[in-house]
């Protein structure tokens, strides 16, 4: 009853922030601007949901390297971990648009934006699955050999299942934080949101109602994305249960 009443509230939420920016739109007459935000929002989605599948790959490659690989593999994971980790998203974003043309790989701004930002969040994820997985008891593993399973196979059909249902609400906020950092890709000349809104905020001077459909804009994607993973992990811990 308590999960089915969150996310009425949040249904609700995300109606009220959608009334009030079509609202605010029509008082301050700024539904012109609308059709430009939107591009920009489009490209802001699609930046965060190419970018979420890149972090989710790296994440359970390198999380589960460094817990059963050997020692140099390992290490290799863990030198990604602890480098995208320990910079800042924007210089790696820098790098991987600036730097690298000179070395002569060179990369569009889109693709530089979620590859940037997939490794970033992927080197997060990464620890998320490395917790998980060793947080399984030690007696699910005892089970798995005395039913005769190879390792790989109790990985793949016992341990990893139960994982999942433990790694989604951390990796919410993780694709949260992702969505937010798009806002970055502004700054490598990618027209998303945050750049559509300074665009129409240069060409008309008007701060005010700019930046705040642009606020609400980013509520109303992070509302949704809440709202999906509140029902995927709804839909895990039934199916899995939770960790003990």
């Amino acid at each position: 009853m308590q999960r089915r009443t969150g996310n009425a509230f949040y249904l609700c939420y995300l109606l009220a922030a959608v009334i009030f920016g079509a609202a605010f739109a029509f008082a301050t007459n700024s539904l012109d601007y609308l059709p430009t935000l939107a591009e920009g929002a489009l490209v802001t989605v699609e930046i965060t949901l190419i970018a979420a599948v890149l972090a989710v790959v790296m994440a359970f490659v390198s999380g589960l390297t460094r817990l059963y690989a050997p020692g140099p593999i390992a290490w290799v994971a863990v030198t990604y971990i602890e480098i995208f980790r320990g910079t800042s998203a924007l210089v790696q974003l820098f790098w991987l648009y600036f730097v690298l043309p000179q070395l002569g790989l060179e990369l569009s701004a889109f693709w530089a934006a979620v590859l940037g930002l997939g490794l970033h969040i992927g080197a997060y994820g990464a620890e998320i699955v490395r917790g998980t997985v060793a947080a399984v008891p030690k007696a699910q593993w005892e089970a798995s050999t005395a039913l005769n399973l190879a390792p790989f196979g109790a990985l793949r059909r016992i341990i990893l299942p139960q994982a999942l249902a433990a790694m989604i609400p951390p990796w919410g906020n993780l694709m949260i934080e992702l969505l937010k950092l798009t806002s970055l890709v502004s700054l490598i000349t990618l027209a998303d949101l945050t750049f559509r809104a300074q665009q129409i905020n240069l060409a008309t001077f008007r701060t005010v109602e700019v930046f705040t459909l642009m606020l609400v804009a980013y509520l109303i994607l992070s509302l949704l994305l809440t709202l999906a993973i509140r029902w995927l992990d709804r839909h895990l811990a039934l199916r899995f249960g939770r960790l003990a």
